[in-house]
């Protein structure tokens, strides 16, 4: 978004699947307008109890709504928003192509379509690397995966998504690889020192940057922008 908008623009977000609501009030606290869409009751509870605890000014700015990111033209007119995010939410939805021209036509001219999404690509290096060969040989023929959560889920493959992106007229702009030397690490794992950790995500974030790495990385990062 920094390198896409003028420093200092107030953008119109919609957060497809936002979850708890971490991303929409990062978003709304930076001064943007905020729409968050989650069809989870309790998420949508918590991320409603989250943003009870904000300010008034960045209060105002986040609306927060129960729906299904596969139906945004109920919810809103095209052209709408000037970034749509939707992170960790596709792995869930089995046809994903019409969803995704959807939230493309929700862009405005120029808009972003920001896609966080799990790579089919690099199945096997999860289970690989916790030394799973069972795992990590049956994921070289599958796009299929079961997530931290014990759910039967489904991967993207970057050349699939690329050629979506183009034919709903928000090409792909940039791509980066998300977790590569930390995806096996537990969300229970106490973070680092500062210092560490400021090493630890330089690195993650040169890889996901960075050519042939990012092709291993666990997710990906897909911004298509609206022509």
């Amino acid at each position: 978004m920094a390198a896409r908008f003028p420093v200092g623009q107030r953008l119109r977000i919609l957060d497809v699947g936002m979850g708890q609501g971490t991303q929409a009030l990062r978003l709304a606290r930076a001064g943007h307008t905020v729409t968050g869409l989650e069809s989870d009751p309790e998420m949508l509870r918590v991320a409603r109890e989250a943003l009870g605890g904000e300010p008034a000014g960045i209060r105002e700015r986040v609306r927060l709504i129960e729906g299904n990111g596969q139906d945004t033209g109920v919810h809103f007119l095209p052209g709408s928003f000037d970034v749509v995010l939707c992170h960790g939410v596709l792995m869930y939805v089995q046809e994903p192509d019409a969803m995704v021209a959807g939230l493309a036509r929700m862009l405005a001219p120029g808009g972003l379509l920001s896609l966080l999404v799990r790579n089919a690509d690099a199945l096997a290096m999860r289970p690989g690397m916790a030394g799973d060969w069972d795992g990590a040989l049956a994921a070289f023929d599958s796009a299929r995966y079961t997530n931290r959560l014990g759910l039967s889920v489904r991967a993207d493959r970057l050349d699939a998504l690329t050629a979506t992106l183009a034919s709903i007229a928000a090409p792909l702009h940039a791509w980066y690889g998300v977790r590569l030397f930390t995806d096996n690490v537990s969300n229970d794992v106490e973070l680092p020192p500062a210092a560490e950790l400021e090493r630890v995500l330089a690195a993650e974030d040169r890889a996901g940057r960075t050519d042939p790495y990012r092709g291993g990385a666990a997710l990906l990062h897909l911004c298509g922008v609206r022509g």
